[in-house]
């Protein structure tokens, strides 16, 4: 059966163009499309869709507004968001990301660039990506009794839906059941084959550095992790998530804003430090290069995608394999495909690594630590909310 589409966008030739995009793939189909927030509101409450791709800027609600009122009405859907790379652009899709949203894609400048096939099919791979997130990924805030009589809603776009019974989805309990980091074997939650973890490592000492891979639902995943992170932390954090150019500045002055640790978007040749995070810029692949002394510095490269993604964690992971580190924590964390296990199953021939995936039952798309974890090389196994603890007590503080 083909998943079924909302498109919510106030350009006409904009929505025809992703319908074509979406149809032309025998996995999809569109079965509505709205002109703004408000109609797409109205229809996400009185029909289930598998994914909404939803535009950023609209007239009467904007795709924000509509975020924000989806959380308020306890109203779920899996939406990916259509977004420009201009700085205001890129900051309201990290904040549409933190407010539900599971991914993105970067709208293209004209019509015309929409035609070709690297957007097509950068745009269907998210789209699947996005349909199979699981829905408990939004963290649904307690309802007001303002706002379980939808008056907000009702008032500004009068719409009075919230006195008709099974009309609102109901939120779904975010309640994930811990996994035992000890495990020795574990059967796939979907009925594969049985996987076998690593036993727990003991502590080891010396010089140590993080390398963490994300990808779909990691903006927001991330805000459970980097922001837990201490600003004495004595190992640096080297990041990769999955972005196009143009998004991961504004997700790095985002994790600063939120927590100790500095996060910034890797520059070319700077020196790594100890307690600061740095992310991949989108668009290019990011090394560790050694540097004068024991130091070492962010190399960027502009390979081909690889595992259909640039930047990739392979490139990260097997920057370092004749690096001088005494131990490489390897962090694996939700995402569609398996980027990082390659590169980790690479660095482990020649360098002492510890990886930490995190549990499926947290994960909104458990694609890349399901690979990791399948390999046979996961140490630790945990929950989103335990993985920043698992990588201060590895690596320790000053």
């Amino acid at each position: 059966m083909k998943k079924k589409i909302l498109i919510v966008d106030d350009s006409a030739l904009m929505r025809r163009v992703l319908c074509d995009i979406i149809n032309s793939d025998s996995r999809f189909e569109v079965s509505d499309m709205a002109k703004d927030g408000a109609e797409g509101f109205k229809m996400i409450v009185s029909h289930s869709y598998d994914a909404v791709v939803l535009d950023v800027y609209m007239p009467k609600m904007t795709g924000l507004e509509m975020l924000k009122e989806m959380q308020k009405s306890n109203v779920n859907a899996n939406v990916m968001m259509a977004s420009t790379t201009t700085g205001e652009g890129a900051r309201e899709t990290i904040e549409a990301l933190e407010l539900g949203a599971i991914d993105f894609v970067k709208k293209p400048e004209n019509v015309a660039d929409a035609k070709h096939d690297e957007f097509k099919n950068s745009f269907l791979d998210t789209l699947y990506a996005v349909t199979l997130a699981k829905p408990h990924h939004v963290v649904m805030p307690r309802r007001s009794a303002s706002t379980a009589k939808g008056s907000t809603f009702t008032a500004r776009y009068d719409v009075n839906f919230h006195n008709k019974p099974g009309d609102i989805t109901k939120a779904i309990k975010n309640a994930p059941n811990k996994v035992a980091a000890k495990t020795e074997a574990k059967s796939d939650a979907r009925g594969g084959k049985a996987y076998a973890l690593v036993k727990e490592l003991p502590p080891r000492s010396g010089k140590k550095i993080v390398a963490i891979a994300s990808s779909t639902g990691g903006p927001r995943a991330l805000q459970e992790v980097i922001p837990k992170l201490p600003k004495n932390l004595k190992a640096p954090v080297l990041l990769v998530q999955h972005m196009p150019k143009g998004f991961t500045k504004s997700l790095a002055e985002r994790l600063t804003s939120l927590g100790q640790i500095p996060v910034t978007e890797a520059v070319d040749k700077e020196v790594i430090k100890e307690g600061h995070v740095y992310i991949a810029q989108g668009g290019l692949h990011m090394n560790a290069d050694p540097a004068a002394g024991n130091s070492y510095t962010i190399r960027y490269s502009d390979e081909p995608s690889r595992e259909g993604v640039k930047p990739c964690a392979n490139y990260m992971y097997e920057s370092l394999m004749n690096s001088k580190y005494d131990e490489i924590v390897c962090v694996v964390m939700t995402g569609m495909g398996a980027d990082g296990t390659a590169g980790i199953l690479e660095l482990k021939k020649k360098k002492n690594v510890r990886v930490i995936a995190q549990s499926e039952e947290t994960c909104t798309v458990y694609g890349m630590p399901r690979a990791i974890v399948q390999s046979g090389v996961v140490n630790e196994l945990v929950p989103l909310e335990e993985i920043a603890d698992h990588i201060i007590k590895n690596v320790g503080v000053y």
